[in-house]
């Protein structure tokens, strides 16, 4: 899990804390508590954390909470990128022959893990992401072709998957990350290329929403208080 960057869209809230320390409103825990529960609750018993900035508060979390599953931490004392976080905190994994999620420390989903792992291992891809249809967060004008408004269309989703932030990785793609830098710049692209990654859209009405903003947070806690992701923590 990338838990490293500092959050500065999320500030005052990030002033003192990782981003994925900040607690989603109404709820007593922070993002990452969601996070690791929903992973426990999809069968992962052990979880490397990568951290970065603020990560002493992040680690202290760690050793208080009562915790679903097993959980590693690795400092980075440099940033060395998205694609750097990943392989350092790899390096770790309790069993690095075997297949392995990912996901990014600042996103709150409950979907079926096993599910894109069994899509992934179908395609006999190098790695697989999944892909969000987020809402575009304006509203929507639709015209006819002389021009005259049709109607208006609230927050509607986007004509475009986007890269959730969650993936499936085979155990030798750990070689092919970079050193320092963005995979998503380097190693995704080239997989591409070669038709060894593969995208995997979540199941309609699965919930997934990236925290990256005040107002993310604020949409997070009304989505919880009518009916949103089911979470026990």
């Amino acid at each position: 899990m990338l838990a490293g960057g500092q959050g500065s869209r999320l500030r005052p809230y990030t002033d003192d804390r990782p981003k994925p320390m900040v607690e989603i409103p109404g709820t007593g825990t922070p993002i990452i508590g969601h996070q690791l529960n929903w992973l426990a609750t999809e069968g992962v018993t052990d979880a490397v954390v990568s951290c970065g900035h603020l990560a002493e508060v992040l680690e202290e979390w760690l050793a208080s909470a009562d915790l679903p599953l097993r959980v590693t931490t690795v400092v980075e004392n440099e940033p060395l990128g998205r694609g750097g976080g990943l392989k350092y905190a790899a390096a770790s994994l309790p069993d690095p022959d075997r297949p392995w999620y990912a996901t990014n420390g600042d996103i709150w989903t409950r979907f079926s893990l096993r599910e894109m792992a069994g899509f992934h291992h179908e395609r006999d891809a190098a790695a697989t992401l999944a892909l969000a249809r987020p809402r575009i967060p304006w509203g929507a004008v639709e015209t006819d072709e002389f021009g005259h408004v049709l109607d208006f269309i609230e927050a509607p989703p986007s004509p475009y998957l986007i890269n959730a932030g969650v993936y499936v990785f085979s155990a030798d793609f750990t070689n092919l990350l970079p050193d320092r830098g963005d995979h998503e710049r380097t190693t995704f692209p080239r997989l591409a290329r070669e038709r060894r990654l593969a995208g995997y859209p979540l199941p309609h009405g699965a919930y997934w929403r990236a925290i990256d903003t005040a107002k993310d947070l604020t949409e997070a806690a009304k989505e919880l208080a009518t009916g949103g992701p089911a979470d026990k923590s």
